[in-house]
Protein backbone atom coordinates (compact mmCIF):
# COMPACT_ATOMS: atom_id res chain seq x y z
CA UNK A 1 0.00 0.00 0.00
CA UNK A 2 1.34 3.47 -1.14
CA UNK A 3 -0.50 7.12 -0.13
CA UNK A 4 0.42 10.38 -1.62
CA UNK A 5 -0.98 13.51 -3.04
CA UNK A 6 -2.57 13.73 -6.70
CA UNK A 7 -3.52 16.32 -8.70
CA UNK A 8 -6.30 15.29 -12.05
CA UNK A 9 -7.74 17.29 -14.60
CA UNK A 10 -10.26 15.55 -16.58
CA UNK A 11 -9.83 17.79 -19.93
CA UNK A 12 -7.78 20.75 -21.78
CA UNK A 13 -10.16 23.42 -19.59
CA UNK A 14 -11.52 21.50 -16.83
CA UNK A 15 -10.61 22.54 -13.37
CA UNK A 16 -8.03 20.92 -11.21
CA UNK A 17 -8.90 18.49 -8.24
CA UNK A 18 -6.64 17.76 -5.82
CA UNK A 19 -6.78 14.76 -3.27
CA UNK A 20 -5.13 11.96 -1.12
CA UNK A 21 -4.27 9.25 -3.43
CA UNK A 22 -3.59 5.52 -1.92
CA UNK A 23 -2.54 2.59 -4.20
CA UNK A 24 -2.02 -1.22 -3.10
CA UNK A 25 -0.25 -3.54 -5.90
CA UNK A 26 0.00 -7.52 -5.65
CA UNK A 27 2.46 -9.81 -6.67
CA UNK A 28 -0.77 -11.21 -9.08
CA UNK A 29 -1.19 -8.04 -10.76
CA UNK A 30 -4.19 -6.94 -8.46
CA UNK A 31 -4.07 -3.35 -8.10
CA UNK A 32 -6.57 -1.03 -6.00
CA UNK A 33 -6.55 2.61 -6.01
CA UNK A 34 -8.75 5.07 -4.67
CA UNK A 35 -8.71 9.05 -4.46
CA UNK A 36 -10.10 10.92 -2.57
CA UNK A 37 -10.98 14.53 -1.91
CA UNK A 38 -12.37 14.61 1.87
CA UNK A 39 -14.60 13.79 2.85
CA UNK A 40 -15.47 11.48 0.26
CA UNK A 41 -13.53 8.43 -1.98
CA UNK A 42 -13.64 10.58 -5.70
CA UNK A 43 -12.80 7.17 -7.48
CA UNK A 44 -12.09 3.75 -6.47
CA UNK A 45 -10.69 1.19 -9.36
CA UNK A 46 -9.67 -2.49 -9.43
CA UNK A 47 -7.75 -4.38 -11.99
CA UNK A 48 -7.47 -8.07 -11.96
CA UNK A 49 -5.97 -10.93 -13.97
CA UNK A 50 -9.17 -11.07 -15.86
CA UNK A 51 -11.47 -7.62 -14.85
CA UNK A 52 -11.41 -4.48 -14.01
CA UNK A 53 -14.00 -2.32 -12.52
CA UNK A 54 -14.11 1.63 -11.49
CA UNK A 55 -16.88 3.68 -9.18
CA UNK A 56 -17.03 7.42 -9.74
CA UNK A 57 -18.64 7.79 -6.15
CA UNK A 58 -20.07 11.59 -6.26
CA UNK A 59 -21.48 10.81 -9.32
CA UNK A 60 -22.76 7.14 -8.03
CA UNK A 61 -21.66 5.49 -11.74
CA UNK A 62 -19.99 2.39 -11.77
CA UNK A 63 -18.43 0.77 -14.92
CA UNK A 64 -16.24 -2.93 -14.56
CA UNK A 65 -15.71 -5.92 -17.61
CA UNK A 66 -13.57 -8.49 -18.41
CA UNK A 67 -9.93 -8.59 -19.86
CA UNK A 68 -7.72 -5.56 -19.63
CA UNK A 69 -8.65 -1.84 -18.44
CA UNK A 70 -10.42 0.38 -21.29
CA UNK A 71 -7.57 3.27 -22.56
CA UNK A 72 -9.84 5.70 -22.21
CA UNK A 73 -10.14 5.81 -18.32
CA UNK A 74 -7.37 7.58 -16.76
CA UNK A 75 -7.32 6.09 -13.07
CA UNK A 76 -6.97 2.46 -14.27
CA UNK A 77 -4.40 3.44 -16.93
CA UNK A 78 -2.77 5.25 -13.67
CA UNK A 79 -3.05 1.93 -11.94
CA UNK A 80 -1.32 0.09 -14.27
CA UNK A 81 1.21 2.31 -14.35
CA UNK A 82 1.99 1.80 -10.44
CA UNK A 83 1.81 -1.81 -10.47
CA UNK A 84 4.67 -1.64 -13.54
CA UNK A 85 2.29 -2.54 -16.39
CA UNK A 86 2.63 -0.27 -19.45
CA UNK A 87 -0.38 2.18 -19.95
CA UNK A 88 -1.87 2.33 -23.38
CA UNK A 89 -0.17 3.90 -26.32
CA UNK A 90 -2.67 7.26 -26.02
CA UNK A 91 -1.44 7.68 -22.75
CA UNK A 92 2.44 9.74 -21.51
CA UNK A 93 3.68 8.17 -18.68
CA UNK A 94 6.74 10.06 -16.92
CA UNK A 95 8.60 9.34 -13.89
CA UNK A 96 10.44 12.38 -12.48
CA UNK A 97 13.57 12.34 -10.85
CA UNK A 98 12.18 13.78 -7.37
CA UNK A 99 10.21 10.89 -7.25
CA UNK A 100 7.08 12.40 -8.70
CA UNK A 101 5.14 10.98 -11.39
CA UNK A 102 3.04 12.68 -14.70
CA UNK A 103 0.05 10.37 -16.76
CA UNK A 104 -1.29 12.49 -19.42
CA UNK A 105 -3.19 11.62 -22.43
CA UNK A 106 -2.31 14.86 -24.78
CA UNK A 107 -5.31 14.47 -27.23
CA UNK A 108 -7.68 14.73 -24.35
CA UNK A 109 -6.10 16.65 -22.09
CA UNK A 110 -6.67 14.86 -19.36
CA UNK A 111 -3.46 14.94 -16.87
CA UNK A 112 -2.95 12.90 -13.62
CA UNK A 113 0.14 14.03 -11.45
CA UNK A 114 1.46 13.55 -8.23
CA UNK A 115 3.41 11.71 -5.71
CA UNK A 116 3.19 8.29 -3.62
CA UNK A 117 5.68 7.84 -0.35
CA UNK A 118 7.90 4.84 -0.98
Amino acid sequence: MREGQAVWRSGKRAPEIAGELQIATHPDGRVWLQFTKTPIPFVVAQITSTSWQIQFVPQNRSFSGPGQPPTRLAWLQLARAASGATTAKVWSWQTKADGSWRLENPSSGEVIEGYLAP
